[in-house]
Parts: C-alpha cells; structure tokens; sequence
C-alpha cells in the first residue's frame, strides 16, 4: 500500500505525531465513550489513592491507543515507560522494566499481543500480585523467590486482540475497543492539526480530506500534509476544497478514501472469481500481496464500507461494491431476467 493511505506509523509520523498528540482528555477528539469511562476509572482510582486497573485498547492501526496511553498516565499525575511487544526479547529484559517501575506509574506495551509466551507467563504475577518469580540458584539447588514491585498499571495496545491469549486478556479490568473516527470528527482533527502546524486550510478542504480519510485520524494528518505540499506548489499555501480534490485525486484517492491496492482487491475478486467467494489466500497470491497485510490493513475498510463479505467460502463482493466501480452486480442482472 502506499505509505499515504497506510494506518500503520511511517518513519515520517513519528516526525510529527508527538507535536500534534493530543496534551489533555479535552483536546482529544472522537472516541468519546472510552473517554468519559476513562476519566470516571482515573477520577476514582485518584480518589482512593490507588493504581489504576490494567488497561487493553484494541482496534485497527492510527486510531489513537498511544495517545491515549500517554492521557491516561498524564490524568493520574504519574510516569508512563513505553515499550512494545516485539523489542521484549528475554525475561531478564521485562524483569528489569517491572523492577523499575514507580508507585502507580504506567507500563505501556504495544503490539502486546507479539510478546513470547513465556514472557506472558511473567507478567501473570506481576499483574496479579505485583512481584516477580525468580530463579536463585541453577541445577538442583534452584529455588524460587518473590520479589515484590510497586503497585502499577500495565496499558496494553493491540491491532489484533484474537492474537492475545485468554489468561492474559483476563487480568485486564478495563478493556476498551477504539473504532473508525466519522468524517465530522476527522475534519476537527485535521483543523486542529493545521493550526498546531501552521497550515491554512478552510473549512471545506478540512472536510474534502476528512472524507477521504478512511476514518483513521493518522491518515487524515498525513494527507494533510501531503494536500500541504500541492498548496505550496500549486497555489497560495492554502487547503481549498477544490485544491484538496485536485491533490488527491492526483493521489488516486478516492471519495471513499479507496486507493488502487482496494480497487486491485474489488476488481480481481469481480472479474477472476466472478464476485467470489474466494479465499483470502487466493485473493493475496492473485494481487501480489501478504495474507497478512490484506487482512489487518484492506479488508477491515472494505468490510466497513460494505463491499466485501466473509462467509464460511471465502470473500465475497457486495451489490454496493459493483456499483462503487461502476458495474451491475450479478444479484440485479438476474433481476432483469
């Protein structure tokens, strides 16, 4: 996929994330539920002086776990160590972040659901009871230990929370599902975003992006910034609507924020397997793509829409999917027979 329409962090977002990350619950636009949860859960952990329950937000790439980890920490008044699930490698290596954690600070874990089994099995106890088992001693002589740490609260991030094993989603108390962002929100987002970065865009082209933004607030901020570099070079320096259509059409972004990878899907599946269904291994060696990569990033959007069904057989088109690319689904062709 083009890095552009792609909800998963660039090496140019992490240029710019942190400036435009939201400081304060208030500045944080969408998701508002989980907020007003939030806030209450916080509110009443401070009250009674205690840590904050474990935390799991799941859901798709770039819709704001991160920054909300660093609100969460920032509302308790405490440190936020942040790490992710991959760069976890040895038991020595977590042992060591756990043992130097403060009085209810915040563990931020992303990708958790990457961390190695038996690094899952360390964290049991720590969450549980807040220590730590260790081995003194090697060969027959071994013998296990407790080692008590302070009181904290581990703020787990996952894109695929099927992946984490029931023990450990059991010992989260609060577990949180973020969805897309609606255009309205995405298009406060983006004004907030060009104000923090100095760029003028009105009304009308905050919303031309917005729309295209496949309701993902990490896509809508580096559009902006691509629509950016067309104003400069194109015009004045500010984001019209009409400016913004110009720039992402040139972009092959779509009204529906569909690019030609989600066009190669929808296509391949209507004229190779007649609309399908058709397995998600077939579609992925059909266009040259990852399994993976199709199902974590494509296929959710393309679900939202509502122009690809899963069934038992395989993906399969939808009436809104053939009129998207402009044909007669096969259901109103028998129709007119």
């Amino acid at each position: 996929m083009p890095a552009v329409l792609t909800p998963v962090k660039t090496r140019e977002d992490l240029l710019f994330e942190d400036s435009l990350r939201p400081q304060k619950f208030e500045d944080f636009i969408g998701q508002k539920n989980i907020k007003t949860n939030l806030r209450i859960f916080i509110q009443a952990a401070r009250k009674r002086n205690e840590h904050l329950d474990h935390v799991l937000l799941y859901g798709p790439p770039g819709l704001g776990k991160t920054s909300l980890a660093y609100l969460i920490s920032k509302e308790l008044g405490v440190g936020i160590k942040p790490t992710s699930g991959p760069v976890i490698e040895k038991a020595g290596d977590l042992s060591a972040i756990l043992t130097s954690l403060q009085d209810k600070e915040v563990l931020f874990i992303d990708e958790i659901h990457r961390l190695h089994p038996s690094l899952e099995e360390l964290l049991y106890s720590a969450m549980e009871d807040f220590s730590l088992d260790v081995i003194i001693g090697q060969g027959p002589g071994a013998r296990s230990h407790k080692l008590k740490i302070k009181r904290f609260t581990l703020v787990g991030a996952t894109t695929r929370a099927g992946k984490i094993t029931a023990p450990l989603r059991s010992r989260f108390g609060i577990v949180h599902r973020l969805d897309y962002y609606q255009t309205e929100e995405l298009k406060k987002i983006i004004l907030r975003s060009a104000y923090i970065l100095g760029v003028k865009v009105d009304e009308g082209g905050a919303e031309e992006i917005a729309r295209r933004a496949r309701g993902t607030p990490r896509i809508a901020n580096r559009l902006l910034r691509r629509v950016r570099d067309f104003a400069e070079v194109k015009s004045d320096g500010k984001i019209s609507a009409s400016l913004a259509r110009q720039a992402l059409d040139q972009m092959e972004v779509d009204l529906l924020g569909l690019d030609e990878v989600d066009r190669k899907i929808l296509m391949t599946i209507m004229e190779n397997f007649n609309g399908g269904p058709v397995g998600i291994n077939t579609i992925a060696a059909a266009i040259d793509e990852e399994r993976e990569t199709i199902e974590s990033i494509y296929e959710p959007y393309l679900m939202r829409l509502g122009f690809l069904e899963r069934t038992l057989r395989g993906r399969k088109l939808t009436s809104k999917a053939y009129d998207h690319l402009g044909f007669k689904s096969p259901a109103n062709q028998k129709k007119l027979f």
